[in-house]
């Protein structure tokens, strides 16, 4: 999905290796105008004994030719699962009447946000993920690329693994994937970085398909510094290096890419990369960086599953 951005040069990295510009303490300072659709009340979050509240954002930027067609694409596949849902669509910065298309849908589970200025997909997902009410959150992206029925199945994966994520992998045994030449080269090659630089266990951390459980994204989330395309490579690190367990899943990919990764992206991906190792390499130095989650198994109690549905009454 194109969130454009402005990109530094790689001479850029350097003076601002030290920044630590979180997108959730953004937040907390940027004004914004929201507009929600019909929906379920905060109220509406999942009891004891019931089905997960799921949330699934969809961050947005220039998608005002398939936007409609991706919700409505998306809500059919949410109203088969049989569980409370929102969908929030998170306008990043458009002037193509993105959010405007969005709304008229007047799809009932589907709230759209929107603020003024471009920042970036991590931006856009942070600042949805802060309104959030689910137990389960999920990112997909808007570009109609990956099909949205592996949300069915990543909560499967989710429940029979007790993992704390899931996230889609175009090399997985079970993916259908047919993508560009050059976009090939660009996984392959961004994968190897990763195991470099970060031995992460995820072999592809860019697809736009992600279920998480929420004390994951709480306990991480709070410490990314990263707006834009490297939001989702930050998280994942933050996971790993947390003891949050991550597993892949498989993605259906039957639509021609709209999305766009020309040279300037990834150049900005590999100085994001750079800026990121620096960060976690100090850390670890002084103390400062992740080393586990607060949830200790040695002393807590099994975790009650949060997708176990209720017995019918």
């Amino acid at each position: 999905m194109p969130h454009s951005t402005s990109i530094p040069g790689l001479s850029s990295v350097v003076s601002k290796l030290m920044e630590g510009r979180s997108p959730m303490a953004t937040l907390a300072r940027r004004g914004s105008a929201e507009s929600n659709g019909a929906g379920m009340s905060p109220q509406d979050t999942c009891p004891e004994g019931k089905v997960a509240f799921l949330s699934v954002v969809v961050p947005a930027y220039k998608e005002a030719n398939t936007i409609g067609e991706a919700l409505h694409r998306l809500t059919q596949v949410l109203d088969d699962l049989d569980r409370p849902y929102e969908v929030i669509v998170v306008s990043d910065g458009n002037t193509d009447g993105t959010p405007d298309i969005a709304r008229a849908l007047k799809l009932p589970h589907v709230r759209v946000l929107h603020y003024a200025q471009n920042a970036g997909k991590g931006y856009a997902l942070c600042y949805g993920v802060k309104r959030a009410r689910g137990d389960l959150i999920a990112f997909i992206d808007a570009d109609l690329d990956i099909h949205p029925s592996g949300i069915a199945r990543f909560l499967d994966l989710l429940e029979t693994s007790n993992a704390d994520a899931v996230v889609a992998s175009k090399i997985h045994p079970e993916s259908q994937v047919a993508y560009p030449p050059f976009r090939r080269l660009q996984s392959k090659v961004f994968r190897q970085l990763v195991e470099i630089f970060f031995n992460l266990d995820v072999s592809d951390t860019q697809t736009g398909l992600k279920l998480f459980r929420r004390e994951l994204v709480d306990a991480c989330l709070p410490r990314i510094t990263t707006a834009g395309f490297a939001f989702d490579l930050e998280l994942l690190v933050l996971a790993n290096d947390s003891s949050f367990r991550v597993i892949e899943g498989p993605l259906q990919i039957d639509y021609t890419f709209t999305s766009t990764t020309g040279w300037p992206a990834v150049l900005h991906m590999l100085s994001d990369m750079i800026r990121l190792e620096y960060r976690r390499m100090i850390g670890r130095r002084n103390g400062t960086w992740v080393t586990c989650h607060t949830i200790d198994t040695t002393t807590q109690p099994a975790r009650k599953n949060p997708l176990q549905k209720s017995s019918p009454k």
